[in-house]
């Protein structure tokens, strides 16, 4: 399996003759966050890095929309699982929003139905997708090992590994540049989920990272922080793993 390579730099406290070198500010934590997630975020797999060069072909994108609909379904599963650990009435509030951007506020609305509408403009059927027929092993695994973390894990780290969220906005605008220059048989209706992430992204991106600044007080709780994030970067990196795999089996039976 590819994997990313953890800079053990930025994920723990150097603890030399002086003992405890004591808790990073505020911003030294943050700046570790942004640096993690920006060096290990899933832009820089290789399938990622074909997609956004053009170099994919459809039964590819085809799988990865297939596989990448578990994750999507999931989302919400795993931000109920966060819900539930918060400790105030406003924060739960505003953790709900997340539920309702991927659940939709009615039928035929939100980020799952607009990944449907994604995997209809790649030649998917939706059925296809909610049968789950092209779900690979490993990314049922990823995921469900994501989902789990959010299950078990105390809050702090919970709503660190969705730091994800920072680098959100800037895969998804690479993506709507890109598509419709590589892919221009995919029709722009299609992309609709790329756009409504870009600024739900930011937003959520900003409003937990606020939360793991004032939360992570310790050196214990900073170091968990970015192991949370971490995990998470590796989950994606993962999911993506399979789906290279599947993507190279078909090219060698096609060859």
């Amino acid at each position: 399996m590819t994997t990313t390579t953890p800079d053990s730099a930025l994920l723990t406290h150097r603890h030399g003759t002086d003992g405890d070198p004591g808790p990073w500010s505020a911003d030294e934590l943050e700046r570790r966050l942004r640096a993690l997630a920006a060096g290990r975020y899933h832009d820089r797999h290789p399938f990622n890095q074909r997609m956004h060069r053009g170099r994919l072909a459809p039964a590819e994108l085809r799988t990865w929309v297939a596989n990448r609909f578990y994750y999507q379904c999931n989302i919400p599963v795993k931000d109920a699982l966060i819900l539930s650990k918060l400790p105030l009435p406003a924060q739960r509030r505003s953790w709900l929003r997340r539920i309702q951007d991927h659940d939709g506020h009615t039928d035929g609305d939100g980020g799952i139905e607009r990944w449907l509408q994604l995997g209809e403009a790649v030649g998917l059927r939706r059925a296809e997708l909610l049968d789950q027929r092209h779900l690979l092993p490993g990314v049922r695994l990823a995921v469900d090992g994501y989902v789990n973390f959010c299950r078990n894990a105390g809050v702090l780290q919970a709503v660190a590994s969705s730091l994800t969220e920072l680098c959100a906005p800037s895969i998804m605008l690479t993506r709507l540049e890109t598509f419709p220059v590589h892919y221009p048989w995919i029709k722009s209706a299609g992309l609709s989920y790329f756009r409504g992430r870009v600024p739900q992204g930011r937003r959520d991106g900003s409003e937990a990272l606020g939360w793991v600044r004032d939360w992570a007080r310790t050196s214990e709780q900073q170091e968990q922080a970015l192991a949370a994030l971490s995990f998470k970067c590796d989950v994606l990196w993962s999911l993506l793993d399979s789906v290279q795999g599947a993507a190279g089996r078909q090219d060698h039976r096609s060859a």
